[in-house]
């Protein structure tokens, strides 16, 4: 009974899905880049950050 009673005075949950669907309907302008690729220039930016001190003496 008291577990009962402690459950109707919390907020009510919201849906689970309300806000997603209206989300991903939306077209959004500007280009498109897969994922991978992002991932790919990121790492190559950071191998080319440790490796250019070797070959650039200053």
């Amino acid at each position: 009974m008291a577990r009962k009673k402690a459950r109707s005075k919390e907020a009510p949950m919201p849906a689970a899905s309300a806000g997603l669907l209206r989300f991903f309907e939306e077209e959004s302008g500007g280009f498109k880049i897969r994922p991978e690729i992002v991932i790919l220039l990121s790492i190559a930016l950071m191998v080319l950050s440790i490796v250019a001190p070797l070959f650039i003496k200053i």
